[in-house]
């Protein structure tokens, strides 16, 4: 999950090189962002914050990685937004 094991494109670029140093490891499978997003949820809950993330940008999102999950099953691109 936070490590990219495979990038390639049709054209190179100097910015490729800078995907070796994204990769980190962190204490838990979730890295650091979810532990923010989900305070965030609590303290929005509580009233304390403003949601930082809408439902609508939450589930636009979801369809960006239900349609990456349907391009690598079905071997074929995906337009967006999804049709269900």
């Amino acid at each position: 999950m936070n490590r990219i094991e495979h990038w390639a494109f049709a054209e190179s670029r100097p910015e490729d090189a800078d995907v070796l140093s994204a990769s980190y490891e962190t204490g838990s499978v979730y890295g650091f962002g979810h532990p923010l997003y989900y305070d965030n949820v609590i303290r929005t809950l509580r009233g304390e914050a403003h949601a930082e993330v809408d439902g609508y940008e939450g589930l636009r999102s979801l369809e960006i990685l239900i349609a990456a999950y349907r391009s690598a099953r079905d071997g074929q691109r995906v337009g967006l937004p999804l049709v269900f």
